[in-house]
């Protein structure tokens, strides 16, 4: 980790392993605000390590705190802190990107609706919004989940594998908002990929290894 600026998320002595498989032992990180890379060959951990800090995969031992409110001791405070969905995510298919986007509001408060035109509208996702998500390509699916992200104010963000089933068009416009929201000092943004990605300012590296 190289960051010089307080951190945002903290992770102490994080330990995970699946049967047969050890990812993670007594991991510790200070996630900085800004965009911080989470790089590594397939298999080493990238998508587990975000569902840890999101609070949706339970670690084995360690602890997670963004703000002075740990995961362990107010789970339902510390998750409302985090945006998280799998990209894999069928949970919400039977709604609209519409309703997906109204649904949001109960679990983040600053939730800007006013953001989302020129998000929907970045990510071509405009003409898409009053189908239900199970309608849309993996890739339209994925950016309803940015569109989300970029809008909902969480204090971290944590996005997997963020430029999977993107155009070009799409990627670029992921790549500027990403370096407009790496300058708010309130904001931590978590990308799971394998390389660094090109033109994003990283306020820090987690390499995972290959």
């Amino acid at each position: 980790m190289n960051q010089d600026q307080p951190a945002i998320l903290q992770a102490a002595n994080l330990t995970f392993h699946y049967p047969g498989q050890e990812l993670f032992s007594n991991w510790s990180a200070a996630i900085p605000a800004g965009v911080t890379l989470v790089r590594g060959g397939d298999g080493r951990g990238k998508s587990s390590l975000l569902r840890l800090l999101a609070g949706d995969l339970a670690a084995q031992g360690g602890r997670l705190e963004i703000g002075g409110v740990r995961l362990d001791e107010q789970p339902d405070a510390y998750r409302r802190q985090v945006f998280w969905v799998d990209p894999r995510s069928e949970a919400f298919d039977q709604m609209t990107a519409r309703e997906y986007f109204a649904s949001l509001h109960a679990a983040y408060p600053v939730f800007d609706d006013a953001r989302l035109p020129a998000l929907t509208e970045g990510l071509s996702l405009t003409p898409h919004m009053d189908k239900k998500l199970y309608m849309l390509s993996t890739g339209s699916k994925r950016k309803v989940w940015l569109a989300a992200a970029f809008a909902a104010g969480a204090a971290v963000n944590l996005l997997d594998d963020a430029f999977a089933g993107l155009d070009k068009a799409s990627i670029n416009f992921v790549v500027k908002m990403l370096n407009q929201v790496a300058g708010d000092p309130a904001q931590a943004w978590v990308i799971a990929l394998y390389e660094a990605p090109e033109g994003v300012d990283l306020a820090a590296t987690v390499d995972l290894g290959d």
